[in-house]
């Protein structure tokens, strides 16, 4: 029996907090080989000092209702695989509105290193952008320590019942509180919580200092009002 059953099956066995969120994860034979990811006139290289960090994480349900027939998605979303949250990424901030990106030329993302860390980020070009945009501006990382970092923060965190929370009357602010409850040391203030247009949960934005400690967001990071209805898409098209 392998590590990541051994997993998904102790997940499945708690039942208001979740260790998860990659409650059955098996890895493909072979894994599709990224294209490079490089700044552009809409997201151009940016050089700016570190402020903080922002851990961003997917509600991967939703993701797969809206995106699961792109080709680019079949391992999240059309494997048989079964994903609640996954790692968008890790993100360095700058000390004000804007934040560094595409410091450096980078080559692809090793194979082994995408292998290691799919079951938290389900997408090998997801991988590559994260490492290209946000990891080369952390001076002294290789892929390699950039997703141990990104993983090793994902993996620390713990949910509420996504379930029930999801039929029940939900706010973002009641959400973010429920989030923080289930994580010692994470208050509501500490994170950020987006949905799309139609008010359905798409991510959740958890601020880090420099030490990669939790702290308060800044003002300007946006997010949803915490008064704002939030829904929870559970799985089903």
């Amino acid at each position: 029996m392998t590590w990541r059953l051994l997993a998904a099956i102790a997940a499945l066995t708690v039942p208001a907090v979740a260790q998860a969120q990659a409650y059955s994860c098996a890895l493909p034979g072979s894994i599709q080989r990224p294209r490079p990811d490089l700044p552009s006139d809409s997201q151009p290289r940016r050089l700016l000092p570190i402020g903080g960090y922002t851990l961003a994480i997917t509600w991967a349900p939703r993701f797969c209702r809206d995106e699961g027939d792109r080709p680019s998605a079949a391992f999240q979303c059309g494997s048989g695989n079964r994903f609640g949250f996954t790692l968008h990424g890790l993100w360095p901030d700058g000390a004000g509105k804007d934040w560094p990106q595409y410091c450096k030329a980078t080559g692809l993302v090793p194979q082994p290193v995408i292998r290691r860390h799919l079951c938290a980020t389900p997408s090998a070009q997801l991988m590559q952008h994260e490492w290209a945009k946000h990891g080369t501006c952390m001076a002294g990382y290789r892929p390699d320590r950039y997703f141990a970092t990104s993983t090793r923060l994902y993996g620390k965190l713990r949910y509420p019942d996504m379930e029930a929370l999801s039929r029940g009357p939900l706010t973002a602010g009641k959400f973010a509180a429920a989030m923080a409850a289930a994580n010692p040391g994470l208050d509501a203030g500490m994170m950020r919580v987006t949905a799309d247009q139609q008010g359905w949960l798409d991510e959740v934005w958890i601020c880090l200092d420099k030490a990669f400690r939790y702290q308060r967001c800044p003002a300007h990071q946006g997010g949803l009002a915490d008064n704002a209805t939030l829904k929870v898409w559970r799985g089903r098209r």
